[in-house]
C-alpha cells in the first residue's frame, strides 16, 4: 500500500459475523455474555472501530427489531484487519435467573431473541445468531466493549 494512503473502514459486505457464548459471563441461566467475531472476507485490509449498536431481532423481520440500551465499556481504537483477519467485541447482558422460563431480578419478564442485529460505525449492521442457543436477556440493557484485535473470554 503506498505511503500516506489510509486503510478504509470495512464495508458491511466484506465482513463475516458470528457469535457464541462467552466463557466468562455472569451467573444465571440466560446467555449472560456473548462474543461477536468479525472476519474480513475481502482481498484488501480494512479497519473497524467503535462500540456496537445492538437490537434484538426476530429472524427475517427487521420491522420487529427491538433496540437495546448499550453502555459502552473501554475506549475505542481502530483495529486493522488484514484479509482473513479477525476482530471481536463482547456483549454482557443483564442475566436471566432461575430455571425454566426464568425471571429477571428487576421483576421484568425475560426476553429471548433468535438473532441480534449488531452495528458498527462505518461497517453496517449484521444480523447474527448465537451458534449455541438463543440470546436471553433482562431489562433491554447490556454493556459492550469496543471492537478489539484481542479475543475476549
Amino acid at each position: 500500500m503506498p505511503a500516506g494512503s489510509a486503510v478504509k473502514a470495512c464495508a458491511a459486505n466484506s465482513l463475516a459475523v458470528s457469535a457464541y457464548q462467552a466463557a466468562d459471563r455472569p451467573q444465571g441461566t440466560g446467555t449472560g455474555a456473548a462474543i461477536v467475531r468479525f472476519t474480513n472476507t475481502a482481498a484488501r485490509p480494512c479497519t473497524l472501530q467503535g462500540h456496537p449498536t445492538v437490537a434484538g431481532a426476530a429472524n427475517g423481520s427487521p420491522e420487529l427489531n427491538v433496540p437495546l440500551q448499550v453502555t459502552p465499556v473501554g475506549s475505542a481504537s481502530p483495529v486493522r484487519l488484514a484479509p482473513g483477519g479477525r476482530a471481536w467485541l463482547k456483549l454482557t447482558f443483564v442475566q436471566v435467573q432461575g430455571e425454566g422460563d426464568g425471571y429477571c431480578a428487576s421483576g421484568s419478564a425475560p426476553v429471548v431473541y433468535p438473532t441480534m442485529v449488531i452495528g458498527l460505525p462505518g461497517a453496517g449492521a449484521h444480523q447474527v445468531a448465537l451458534d449455541d442457543g438463543q440470546f436471553a436477556e433482562c431489562d433491554g440493557t447490556l454493556t459492550a466493549t469496543a471492537v478489539t484485535a484481542t479475543k475476549p473470554s
